[in-house]
């Protein structure tokens, strides 16, 4: 099974696959794109089985969307985030207002229309009424073609900011950002990081659906011969 992970940063969403994979018996290629190299080089190392590409991930996913049978796509959020926008409203903030990257709903109708395999589209909830209905879960929402469970993830972490945040962040995604030497900021690259347990039970979701799908699949064969 061929798997796109698209703005993969540091594999949150990523982590627990293998563990799916291997329980259903099925043997999974994932290429992971992500425009940060400090970023796409921590990604080697933390899974040294992926094809790590550095490029831009909205033009490759228009260019090899063909190619795969799973795709996930985390487009940039902070246009599109609450926090953003109250700061961005205070004009006496250097925070200045920006226009919503519509590179998110791009994707989303790209997807949805083009793509015949299985997707996820996942970004924080906006600050304003969502232009594509997307599933709420937790503190984000996704766009997928396939039906979500209620409840992703049982798994949480309260950080308030300050000096122990990014250490909270890490503890709880099991990462490593001590070596990191770009340019973003860790607290930054840590907070989009997507848990790994609603990770892991949106693909185990898919899986089944991809299984159940192939049986039937099979059945009809049968029946006709």
């Amino acid at each position: 099974m061929k798997i796109l992970n698209l703005y993969a940063c540091l594999g949150g969403n990523r982590y627990k696959w293998d563990e799916v994979a291997n329980e259903a018996g099925i043997e999974i290629e994932v290429t992971a794109v992500e425009l940060d190299p400090e970023l796409a080089r921590m990604y080697q190392e933390r899974f040294p089985n992926d094809t790590v590409i550095v490029t831009d991930a909205h033009q490759y996913l228009l260019e090899h969307y063909k190619e795969y049978d799973f795709i996930w796509t985390s487009p940039p959020c902070p246009t599109h985030s609450k926090a953003r926008f109250a700061v961005a409203c205070n004009y006496n903030t250097n925070t200045e207002a920006v226009y919503p990257d519509m590179k998110l709903y791009q994707e989303i109708i790209f997807l949805d229309n083009y793509f015949k395999g299985r997707y996820v589209v996942e970004n924080v909830i906006p600050y304003y009424d969502p232009l594509i209905p997307g599933k709420k879960r937790g503190r984000h929402l996704y766009w997928t073609n396939f039906n979500l469970p209620n409840t992703l993830s049982n798994r949480s972490v309260k950080v308030g900011g300050g000096i122990d945040e990014v250490r909270k962040l890490c503890d709880f995604h099991e990462i490593d950002l001590s070596n990191y030497k770009g340019e973003q900021r860790k607290d930054k690259i840590a907070r989009n990081l997507v848990d790994y347990e609603a990770g892991k039970t949106i693909f185990e979701t898919a899986m089944e659906i991809q299984r159940k799908h192939s049986e039937n699949q099979t059945s009809i064969f049968d029946q006709i011969n």
